[in-house]
């Protein structure tokens, strides 16, 4: 039987005119970047809505408020970096955010190594993960249920 793994993450959507904030995750190896929401794992007994604030100021330097929730995403694949494989289960809290104090800065030694606002319109060239276009579909929709069609995974990265 295939071993069955759940994540919880939060994810922070912060837009400041034509620019989205962005992480740049790296691999616990280093031989891997890519550019991701800030935001992360869920820690056991944390709420979501704690979890983004703390994930974001880890990760960018900037305190933050949530202004409103999102979604949230739901998908499953096999990943091969568990021993003998598993079925992950990844379920992503989206909220949009607002900085309300701090300064950008990189986060040393940690699941991630720079912090920048891109242009919108430069995202699609990125090497990134899946959650931001995620994210940026549901800031433009605002589903009422908060749910979002599947986003094609084809050339981005499934993290």
């Amino acid at each position: 039987m295939t071993a069955q793994r759940l994540r919880l993450a939060a994810y922070g959507v912060c837009l400041r005119e034509d620019r989205i904030l962005l992480a740049r995750y790296v691999s616990p190896d280093g031989s891997q970047r890519h550019w991701t929401l800030p935001g992360g794992k869920v820690e056991h007994t944390e709420d979501p809505f704690h979890a983004v604030v703390r994930e974001v100021a880890e990760e960018t330097g900037y305190q933050v408020e949530v202004e409103r929730l999102l979604g949230v995403d739901s998908r499953t694949r096999h990943v091969d970096w568990i021993p003998d494989g598993a079925e992950l289960h990844s379920v992503g809290v989206f909220y949009r955010i607002r900085v309300t104090g701090g300064q950008l800065r990189h986060e040393v030694d940690g699941s991630t190594d720079l912090a920048d606002w891109i242009p919108v319109a430069q995202v699609s060239r990125l090497e990134r993960a899946v959650i931001i276009d995620i994210a940026l579909k549901l800031e433009r929709s605002l589903p009422p249920d908060g749910h979002v069609e599947p986003v094609p995974v084809s050339g981005l990265l499934r993290h």
